[in-house]
């Protein structure tokens, strides 16, 4: 029914992005079962670059993207509204450095980021209230950090993120829009991420770009050419 180069682009969705079982199963997870934040995979593999070893982490909504960051960074901040989801995540994940918090009282819940009077280096606005949470964001970010508004394509539909990206890139934000695929979907979005002037993260790797998942070059010589021998 296929050709053989399809049927091997569809076989390294299935295997190399584990699109089949994330889509099926409504998961956020890698091919090895790892957490994997709910952005789209061209963002996902830029983040995953970087060392987060001694950064802060706030994230607005709650989720894989939790256990992702609590995996990397010093420690994450995490506010969900949502009862149910508040007692899956918590019950869920047991990271030491994961704080998970339930904040569902109007200007509280974008207000949470000044709790701790903290500067975060990431800052991730993913829940409600989009366009209050960038503002607050801008206001409690690090010198040198990033802020990650994912969904900003609904910009084209939306007031409130029309609002959140206008506010973020007049505070000086450098904003980067990475379209693609995401875990669980079987259409595009956009996730965009804003940088600050001074953005410094070190890369975990001594270059930079590595190969991405599903990338012929990170064969070596000799597989590479047998690959183009039996596909042309």
């Amino acid at each position: 029914m296929y050709s053989e180069k399809f049927q091997k682009f569809i076989e390294m969705w299935q295997k190399e992005f584990a699109m089949e079982k994330s889509i099926d199963e409504k998961l956020c997870l890698d091919r090895d079962g790892n957490p994997i934040p709910w952005y789209t995979f061209p963002a996902i593999e830029y983040l995953s670059q970087f060392d987060y070893g001694e950064k802060k982490i706030f994230e607005y909504g709650c989720g894989y993207s939790s256990a992702f960051w609590a995996q990397r960074a010093l420690n994450v901040t995490s506010i969900e509204d949502k009862t149910t989801w508040f007692e899956r995540w918590t019950s869920e994940f047991k990271y030491a450095n994961l704080d998970i918090r339930w904040r569902d009282e109007g200007e509280g819940y974008e207000n949470a980021i000044f709790e701790d009077g903290l500067k975060y280096d990431v800052i991730v606005v993913d829940g409600k209230r989009r366009e209050k949470c960038a503002e607050a964001a801008v206001k409690a970010l690090a010198d040198g950090g990033m802020i990650i508004l994912d969904d900003s394509d609904r910009i084209n539909t939306s007031e409130e993120y029309r609002k959140a990206v206008a506010f973020l890139k007049d505070a000086g934000l450098i904003q980067v829009d990475f379209y693609g695929f995401c875990p669980m979907n079987c259409y595009t979005k956009t996730t965009s991420v804003f940088l600050h002037r001074d953005f410094d993260f070190k890369s975990k790797y001594p270059i930079q770009p590595i190969n991405g998942w599903g990338n012929l070059w990170s064969m070596q010589r000799k597989d590479r050419k047998e690959f183009y021998k039996k596909h042309g």
